[in-house]
């Protein structure tokens, strides 16, 4: 029996294509201009700022778009979020991991009026903790990737 094992940067890779998939779609809602899209662009550079309110709000929408979040108070649903991960690579620890990661976060950030500044507090912190653990994706793959996908 072959046992086909992804890297963690692999699957969060995969993840990320897929996450990013809804992102003209949601440019085209929000109408946000090409900063946000660069931020987006860079949003796994760990050396990059991610600053705009716009950013956040961009990635409501994409979770948003693949039944990510409990709309009612705009946290990440738990077990989609988990079935997401796992639909692109992760194994049940792993996908267990991402969603435990995004919860801290959200935890350390509780709710506020601006649900687009929360949610871009929310995507630094996680971007941060998969950076330390070293399963960020490389980004001219990813970038690659997404580029032969168009």
């Amino acid at each position: 029996m072959l046992i086909i094992v992804n890297s963690s940067a692999e699957v969060m890779k995969k993840l990320s294509i897929t996450f990013a998939k809804e992102v003209d779609v949601c440019q085209k809602e929000l109408n946000v201009g090409d900063n946000i899209m660069q931020e987006m662009q860079n949003f796994w550079r760990e050396e990059y700022d991610l600053v705009h309110r716009d950013t956040g709000c961009m990635i409501l929408c994409m979770a948003s778009k693949h039944n990510l979040l409990v709309i009612a108070d705009e946290k990440i649903h738990h077990q989609n979020a988990h079935e997401f991960a796992k639909a692109h690579g992760a194994d049940d620890e792993m996908a267990t991991q991402l969603v435990n990661i995004l919860h801290d976060c959200e935890k350390q950030y509780p709710p506020q009026d601006d649900v687009c500044l929360r949610s871009l507090a929310v995507a630094k912190c996680f971007r941060t903790k998969i950076h330390s653990l070293k399963w960020a994706p490389s980004m001219e793959e990813l970038l690659a990737e997404i580029m032969t996908e168009m």
